[in-house]
């Protein structure tokens, strides 16, 4: 790990995706490369091909690729079903390189490994979670025992293997007793390697470097699994476009769309780990290995559940051994079953968040700027928004859960409500990076909402110049709240069929018409959709926006009390007058308005649900880490632990997905359905996890606030009723899946 070290660019790794593909399909073309994996003389050819390119070197020297490079390449390799042992290279590398400076042999090993005149595999032996893998001893100079599972021995020059003392041993496979073949998940390749006494050359690396090349090759394997899994979904959505069954092809229906949706999601989700874990590696951060430990364990789960959903698309196609498909769901399993698997991953997460000094959740780089600037608001709300004060507000029946009037006016003053507002509207223009960093503080602090972003965006792109002055410094300084009336009764996610209608009259207009499910009634301002074209076709062209004071004559509202012990409304509108100058926009180009704001509120909303989970997270295993069931620590539970590391794993995979609209936007794009998908992912698995909350504390997990010994004064529980909102709210989660599956992988409608 070399944090001064300038490593490639995404542009320079996108340049190496190119050339390793194009590598790989001239001199290892998927119609043949199940055959040529079958012979050691083939993968010998291979491996100098690649050596001749510079990939045996990687590892060696930072300055031309880091971690982040080598998975690139193991990618590729995935992709193409290619086991050629760039991996153990890389891990020979980085272990020579940590251990300081080699005698003679070992350089000339390792100059002949970079060469391709050699190649090496590498196995962990006694260091490896597994224990079925086996191990040696080394002794004098020599090696005895067997080792399992060893990738590509029949064609390896050398075996890598450590002891359990974390020396590493080279020794030539010529030296081995049995080398015998083992057929695993119905393909070739892995071996049983005996050796007894065999001389070979020992280079003392110790237990924590071993421990990180460990969890190097952990990454590895996941990233050739996430290739595999890739290549074979890349083959399926234009299967199923083609496919047709009943006269349709089978892509349009909704059970594939959603199946497909959810493997795309999964995909990112490992993707972005993986990214995610190496980076930090490579930038030498700590917590890497916390980020390492997750990518392993959610890949483990997810990327096996993608491969059996991608056969089941593929229907009887896929069980052929003559397609592509099968040779990559066997790959999948034997990698990401790889070092003990999903169950130690998790381990290790569950001893983090549940050991006896327990730690929370490790930040992710936002970059310079983001990350100062996250410092600098949780300074400002240690000061504003202290425990005892959040408390007080929480315990106070007359105020509203979600706003507090002095908080919002205080962090007006900061100018932080303007964060991304360009300068001529009064704003910061701050990165939207650090409008991350100041909606997850303000999240993971239980801060009352403030600021109306939606309306603000809208009014810079669509207001009239009085407008703007009239409402954005308003905004700016924390002074109004907003809410919207879009929904009806019979327009939720559609609401291109609402029915409230808006008619001229003189220059204002009348409004009549019902809205429901308003959360937000009680705001300042609602911004409003209404029809004022019923004749226009297609619908969604005849409505317009405007903005309306709630306490306007004619509206009547009548508070529902939501089952998550909040409040919506029903709203009636007779004959409501406004100006002509509550227009927001052009007349009949609502929808543009509308959909507008809601991207811009998609694009955060999944980093809010996130944060939101993270701080229940971390709460609920401080709250495990207390309790005893029969004198024992109910933290010490395995299946308890399993949960935790599980759910941990999940939760980085979800904040990964939930920067990734945000990173969007600082490219100067508007994420779509990537923003579905940081939403979906995230609903979900805060439902998910508040379920598995109550399996673990039982009945007492259910008391409410104000109930006797109720654990996190009542919050869990209310977070499991308040989870479904996330689901449904802002386009269900069935709508988000058919808007990832149509633009996403431009399945047809």
């Amino acid at each position: 790990m070399d944090s001064h070290v300038d490593f490639p660019s995404d542009q320079e790794r996108t340049m190496l995706r190119d050339a390793v593909r194009g590598l790989l399909k001239q001199h290892w073309p998927a119609d043949k490369a199940v055959g040529l994996a079958g012979q050691p003389g083939e993968l010998t050819r291979i491996w100098r091909v690649l050596a001749e390119q510079g990939y045996a070197m990687l590892g060696a020297d930072a300055a031309a690729g880091g971690l982040r490079e080598i998975l690139v390449v193991l990618q590729e390799l995935g992709r193409a079903a290619c086991p050629v042992p760039v991996l153990d290279a890389a891990i020979v590398n980085l272990a020579l390189k940590s251990a300081g400076a080699p005698e003679a042999r070992v350089l000339a090993f390792q100059a002949a490994l970079q060469a391709g005149t050699a190649s090496a595999c590498v196995s962990f032996g006694a260091l490896d979670p597994d224990r079925s893998v086996g191990g040696v001893d080394i002794a004098n100079g020599c090696v005895s025992g067997k080792v399992h599972f060893v990738d590509g021995a029949q064609a390896a020059t050398h075996l890598v293997v450590f002891d359990s003392a974390a020396a590493m041993a080279i020794v030539e496979m010529a030296a081995a007793t049995r080398i015998t073949p083992t057929r695993a998940m119905g393909m070739d390749g892995l071996c049983s390697v005996e050796f007894s006494e065999a001389k070979a050359t020992i280079v003392p690396v110790g237990a924590g470097v071993a421990s990180d090349l460990l969890s190097v090759s952990r990454l590895g394997h996941a990233a050739r699994a996430w290739g595999a899994a890739d290549r074979a979904f890349e083959l399926v959505i234009p299967y199923v476009k083609e496919r047709k069954q009943f006269g349709q092809p089978v892509g349009r229906f909704q059970a594939i769309q959603h199946k497909l949706a959810n493997n795309l999601m999964g995909l990112m989700g490992v993707q972005f780990s993986i990214d995610n874990a190496a980076t930090h590696y490579d930038r030498g951060i700590a917590d890497w290995r916390t980020f390492t430990s997750a990518a392993f364990a959610h890949a483990n789960a997810t990327l096996r559940q993608v491969s059996l959903e991608t056969h089941h698309a593929f229907g009887a196609i896929g069980y052929a051994e003559d397609h592509e498909a099968p040779r990559h769901f066997k790959r999948v399993h034997l990698d990401v079953t790889r070092h003990g698997g999903g169950r130690h991953a998790r381990e290790e997460l569950a001893q983090r968040y549940l050991g006896e000094k327990a730690l929370g959740l490790p930040e992710f780089d936002l970059g310079g700027e983001g990350n100062a600037f996250r410092a600098q608001v949780r300074s400002w709300l240690a000061e504003h928004w202290p425990a005892e004060r959040r408390a007080a507000y929480e315990a106070n029946p007359s105020t509203h859960r979600e706003h507090d009037p002095d908080f919002a006016r205080a962090l007006g003053a900061t100018g932080w409500l303007a964060l991304t507002w360009p300068r001529k509207f009064g704003g910061l223009e701050r990165s939207p990076y650090e409008m991350l960093a100041l909606m997850e503080e303000l999240n993971r602090a239980d801060a009352p909402r403030a600021g109306a972003p939606i309306q603000a965006a809208s009014w810079m792109i669509h207001g009239t110049a009085e407008q703007q002055q009239s409402y954005l410094p308003e905004i700016r300084r924390g002074e109004v709240v907003y809410g919207m009336w879009y929904s009806e009764p019979n327009s939720g996610s559609d609401l291109a069929s609402l029915r409230t209608k808006a008619e001229r009259d003189g220059d204002g207009w009348v409004i009549n018409g019902q809205k429901i499910w308003t959360t937000t009634y009680w705001g300042d301002y609602m911004w409003l959709a209404a029809r004022t074209d019923p004749d226009s076709k297609p619908l969604h062209a005849g409505i317009s926006m405007f903005i309306v004071r709630t306490d306007t004559p004619g509206i009547t509202r009548t508070p529902i009390k939501t089952m998550y012990d909040g409040e919506f409304c029903n709203t009636f509108f007779d004959d409501v007058r406004v100006g002509a100058d509550a227009l927001v926009g052009e007349v009949n180009r609502g929808w543009e308005v509308l959909t507008g704001s809601l991207g811009t509120e998609r694009a955060f909303v999944g980093a809010t649900i996130l944060a939101k989970l993270a701080r229940q997270f971390e709460e609920f295993c401080d709250h495990v880490r207390t309790l005893e069931v029969d004198g024992r620590p109910m933290r010490l539970d395995p299946v308890v632990r399993d949960t935790i590391g599980g759910y941990a794993a999940q939760l980085e995979a979800g904040r990964q997905l939930s920067v990734n609209p945000v990173t969007i936007l600082a490219q100067g794009a508007e994420p779509t359905w990537e923003a579905a998908i940081a939403k979906v992912f995230g609903g979900e698995l805060m439902e998910r996890f508040c379920q598995s909350a109550l399996d673990i504390l039982g009945l007492a997990g259910t008391l409410s606030a104000g109930s006797p010994e109720a654990p996190m004064r009542g919050r869990l529980e209310q977070k499991l009723r308040h989870s479904l909102m996330w689901v449904i709210s802002l386009g269900t989660n069935e709508i988000q899946r058919g808007l990832i599956a149509q633009r996403g992988l431009g399945l047809p409608r």
